[in-house]
Order: C-alpha cells, then structure tokens, then sequence
C-alpha cells in the first residue's frame, strides 16, 4: 500500500506486511512484494521475471490504495498535527489491524510466514538494495513482520521514522492517533483489505503465463 502525503525522504517499514501478504508466495515474490519500496537506482533489468511482475504489482496496489475511500476516510481521521504523514500513519496502522486479524485472512500463521519472508530475503540477498540489505539482519531478529501485531512495536516503527526525517517532527506521539481512533480505523481496514485482495486477484489472473 502507498502513503499519500508522505515526505518522500523518508525510508523505513511502513507497510511491508501487506505487500507480502499479497504477493503470491514464491520466494521471488516475496522479495519483489518488497521492492516497490526501494526500486530507485535498482537495475531492473536483472531482477528474475516474477521478482519483477512482483514489484510491478507493488505499484498497482500502491495505486489502488491511494484512491479508495476507505483509505482517504482513514487518512481525514488523523490530526491535522500529523496531516503530512497521514499516509504513513494510516500505512503502518494497518499493517497492524492486519497482523492482529491475520488468521482471518492467511492460513499459514504469522510467525512461520515471517520467517519464510526473512528466508526469501536471505536467498536473493545478492538483489537487493543496499537499503534493504542493511537492515535485513535486525529485521530478521526484531521479528519486525510479526512485531506489528503489538501496538509497543507500532511505537517502535514510528521512532524509526522519526529518526529518518530531515526535518525534525515528532512522529512517536503519533501513536496516539491508533489508540484514539483504534475502532474507526479498524473498520475502515476492514472493509478496505477484502476489496484489496479481490483487486490483487484479478493483477494475477491478467498475469502473462
């Protein structure tokens, strides 16, 4: 999913679990699920076929995500204190309402499909960029995918990207707004993921053989 209204300096996990969720399993697009996120400078033209149909849907769903309702009625929920990064809020608060409803949407429970993710990621390490690369091993350690089912780790997220801005803003009080807004937002994922889901199906079922 994408974040409108993001400053476009700032780099860190925000969504990555919906992404690989809806990727369609294989380790390539696993790893392409994630690399919507860091494609500037990649070379492109050496990513495997899948890797890249991955990363191309990336984008589609970015796409999708940033025009529908339920998103833009997600993003007016934030503070006008926050108004600049609603997006990335509204990104790592769902990311959230997804691990703690996760059963309702995967068979396979989070922590096997968090290591299968950080597998993925160690196999074609050679692919990837040096961004990702560097914070492969805390990711893998931290648990950061599972992590985003306990509200203490959406803190934790938030402090990251608050390190990154250029501009200083204080992004962990932020948390707040989940907390305020838990149960509006919570409906609002809901009834956005399964539109989600029926549009990435459709991204596969138009996928060249």
């Amino acid at each position: 999913m994408a974040a409108c209204a993001r400053d476009s300096r700032v780099a860190t996990v925000m969504n990555y679990l919906a992404h690989l969720l809806l990727a369609d399993g294989s380790p390539e697009s696993l790893v392409g699920g994630l690399l919507g996120d860091f494609a500037k400078g990649l070379d492109l033209a050496g990513l495997p076929a899948p890797m890249m149909q991955a990363l191309m849907a990336h984008r589609r769903i970015d796409a999708f995500t940033d025009a529908h309702e339920f998103v833009r009625r997600s993003r007016a929920r934030i503070s006008p204190k926050y108004s600049r990064f609603a997006g990335i809020l509204v990104d790592v608060f769902y990311d959230h309402f997804l691990a703690v409803s996760w059963t309702s949407w995967s068979r396979e429970n989070l922590g096997e499909f968090s290591q299968r993710v950080y597998a993925a990621l160690q196999i074609h390490e050679a692919l990837l960029p040096a961004r990702l690369a560097a914070v492969l091993p805390r990711m893998k350690a931290e648990d950061w995918l599972g992590g985003y089912a306990k509200i203490d780790n959406i803190g934790h997220a938030l402090a990251g990207l608050q390190r990154r801005l250029r501009r200083p803003m204080e992004l962990t009080s932020a948390l707040s707004e989940l907390r305020a807004g838990y149960t509006d937002l919570a409906q609002d994922f809901a009834r956005f993921f399964p539109e989600l889901r029926r549009f990435t199906l459709n991204l596969e079922s138009a996928q060249p053989l």
